[in-house]
């Protein structure tokens, strides 16, 4: 790990090679898992007002969801997330017709409906984010769902920070990302 102004981030970050591949995955992380998309506590309000805006692009069961359950839930732990359809896929994922899980959020942004492109934890993935008093935590999240992503990854010699360049942007500023760059150039270069 290594610090990077108020970050500390994992090494993997810059060591490990991730393209998402949804011909192969077919957006499975939209639908896996125990818990909806995780939510910063400023994205809670965007979900409240934009609502309205992305609900023409949702299915009638995540409309149902997110109209029982509210368009965000805090779990018994306090932690902030998406609602989920009967306890699996998040309220806000569409499927085509081939059942590629997309983020309807996404696509309202996307149209135009929106100035919200989607919660920043699904834009940031395979980066997880841990909040600390005086820091904020990297890490490289390896989940065997994206194991094609890691594979297109190597071959196409794409690098996670690389591949995540616009979300880590969003989170965390131009200057941040290219001191970040600045430190994956020394690093292959020490290798």
């Amino acid at each position: 790990m290594f610090q990077l102004g108020k970050t500390i981030v994992s090494d993997d970050v810059l060591e490990k090679d991730f393209v998402c591949n949804l011909t192969a995955c077919k957006g499975i992380c939209c639908v896996a898992g125990e818990a909806g998309a995780p939510l910063e506590q400023k994205e809670l309000d965007i979900l409240d007002n934009e609502y309205e805006k992305v609900k023409p692009y949702l299915r009638a069961e995540g409309i149902e969801a997110i109209e029982a359950q509210g368009t965000w839930i805090e779990r018994e732990n306090g932690e902030l997330e998406t609602p989920l359809v009967n306890g699996a896929e998040c309220a806000y994922t569409t499927f085509k017709e081939d059942g590629t899980a997309l983020c309807g959020i996404e696509a309202a942004y996307r149209d135009g409906a929106t100035s919200f492109y989607k919660p920043i934890s699904c834009h940031l993935y395979p980066v997880r984010i841990q909040e600390y008093t005086d820091f904020k935590a990297v890490n490289y999240h390896k989940w065997q769902i994206c194991d094609d992503a890691c594979t297109l990854g190597e071959e196409l010699g794409v690098p996670v920070y690389k591949f995540l360049k616009e979300a880590l942007v969003r989170k965390f500023g131009i200057a941040w990302y290219d001191e970040l760059e600045e430190i994956a150039q020394n690093w292959s270069s020490k290798s």
